[in-house]
């Protein structure tokens, strides 16, 4: 492939992409997967415009949706976990569980708060929102808050937590990406993790106790009756959630985590109810649980999950990783990239480009761990002739990369939270603080140096691991 794009025209061809998919899912309310298709459908046209081959084409796109396998398949096993956690009473009881310990008064703080703690422990986002993100969304609209502050609330404890867990494949790659250990890595992440963690508490405080101030006691009280009159909920739902954190302690990867989950949720049936029928737990698992309290509102929240209900984030997933492969493979996101990176001369100007150029490949790429190893590998050298450490860099690729994924309504993460949660995208966006606060505190980290850690000498350089060009898994 000898094609060269220019700065200017891949600078036109990624603009016409961004007004054709903001027109369509802001404008027009359509769905990510329309617009992602039309644009991929133009850049192949453009591709064929500058004569570059079919084999380029053929070879962008199975490169791209190749580093979206992983995620893809464990989507599909996040499907079959929420049902069976749903039919196993795991769910009900975690919501009952939860009316019975927080106050209504302070329950959308409580729900970040104990989203960031747990997220910790797991190092997984994906996991925290298909769980017990599901059980505080259930407890949420039973109280009347608002479907979208209590998504902001579950989405940004969860991403806290993903961010600051040592068992985060997000924050391993990030730190991996310009060669500094973990460890230090996560202690330099907290001088900006920490005053948007702060920020956003007390944005929830104010908001919680404005939007739970109307909070219907008694239909909180009929819920509870139930749930209990139609899901085991008892004590042994603690099971799995114990498996989940066993697993994070002894380093289990995703896959064999969900596979657990299922088989033991699926055990728990068969003992609650040892007459149910094979074929309809394989119904479950396919299609998804169907709630028959006779209640509509509890209807509607519990039933859900099922394989078939990820079916549409997963053809989404597999558009945008199909286009993020063509624009890689014709050099697009490298040709604007590359001459940004050269023009900087101060710390500020180095980590505000760096926080739009993670920015900017998730919106046109929608894949958040090419948002952490582009810019990683674009700006590296940039950073070490600003005599910045890469403790500096790390830092900045998680807070303009990782957490900003969720906030695209074709990302991969904001897919799957806007799926698992039924809220869309653009709803809950304007509530999830954390991510939207992590990016102006390390631009303000850059512009006055605090919490900006520079190389002690010039000599003072550290090595860069050696990576692949793209990364697949569950964050």
């Amino acid at each position: 492939m000898e094609n060269k794009v220019s700065f200017k025209e891949a600078s036109i061809v990624l603009l016409g992409m961004l007004i054709v998919m903001g027109l369509g899912v802001i404008r027009f309310g359509l769905s990510p997967q329309v617009p992602v298709l039309l644009v991929l459908v133009l850049v192949t046209f453009w591709a064929k415009f500058r004569h570059f081959a079919w084999a380029d084409v053929d070879g962008g796109i199975k490169e791209g949706i190749q580093t979206g396998i992983i995620p893809i398949f464990i989507f599909i096993l996040v499907g079959a976990l929420i049902s069976t956690w749903i039919a196993a009473g795991i769910i009900p009881s975690m919501m009952v569980l939860g009316f019975h310990m927080i106050s209504v008064k302070w329950f959308v703080p409580s729900v970040f708060v104990v989203c960031a703690l747990v997220g910790t422990s797991i190092g997984s986002a994906f996991t925290i929102i298909s769980t017990i993100g599901i059980a505080f969304f259930g407890m949420g609209l039973t109280m009347g808050v608002n479907p979208a502050l209590v998504a902001g609330a579950i989405i940004s404890g969860a991403i806290f937590g993903d961010k600051s867990s040592p068992l985060s494949d997000s924050t391993n790659l990030a730190s991996a990406v310009v060669g500094v250990d973990l460890f230090k890595h996560i202690k330099n992440l907290m001088w900006s993790t920490i005053p948007a963690f702060l920020g956003s508490l007390i944005l929830y405080a104010i908001l919680g106790l404005q939007a739970t101030t109307t909070a219907n006691l008694d239909k909180i009280n009929q819920t509870v009756a139930i749930l209990e009159a139609h899901f085991s909920v008892n004590a042994w739902a603690v099971i799995p959630i114990a498996l989940m954190f066993f697993c994070a302690w002894r380093k289990v990867p995703a896959i064999p985590t969900l596979f657990i989950n299922i088989v033991v949720s699926v055990l728990m049936v068969f003992i609650e109810q040892p007459k149910m029928q094979i074929s309809k737990i394989a119904t479950i698992i396919e299609s998804g649980f169907v709630a028959k309290t006779g209640n509509a509102s509890v209807d509607a929240l519990l039933t859900r999950g099922g394989i078939e209900s990820m079916m549409g984030t997963v053809s989404l997933i597999i558009l945008i990783l199909s286009l993020g492969g063509l624009l890689m493979k014709f050099g697009l996101i490298q040709a604007v990239m590359a001459p940004l990176a050269k023009r900087l001369n101060s710390d500020g100007k180095l980590v505000t480009a760096t926080i739009f150029t993670g920015i900017g490949v998730n919106i046109f790429i929608g894949e958040q761990y090419l948002s952490v190893i582009l810019p990683g590998k674009a700006f590296k050298k940039a950073y070490q002739d600003s005599g910045l450490a890469n403790e500096a860099l790390s830092r900045v690729l998680e807070d303009g990369g990782t957490v900003i994924n969720y906030l695209i309504p074709w990302g991969v993460a904001g897919a799957f939270a806007a799926n698992a949660l039924g809220v869309p995208v653009l709803h809950f966006l304007p509530f999830v603080f954390f991510s939207l606060l992590s990016p102006v505190f390390s631009i303000i980290s850059g512009f006055t140096g605090i919490g900006l850690k520079h190389l002690k000498n010039t000599n003072d350089v550290e090595e860069t691991q050696s990576l692949p060009d793209s990364e697949g898994g569950l964050d």
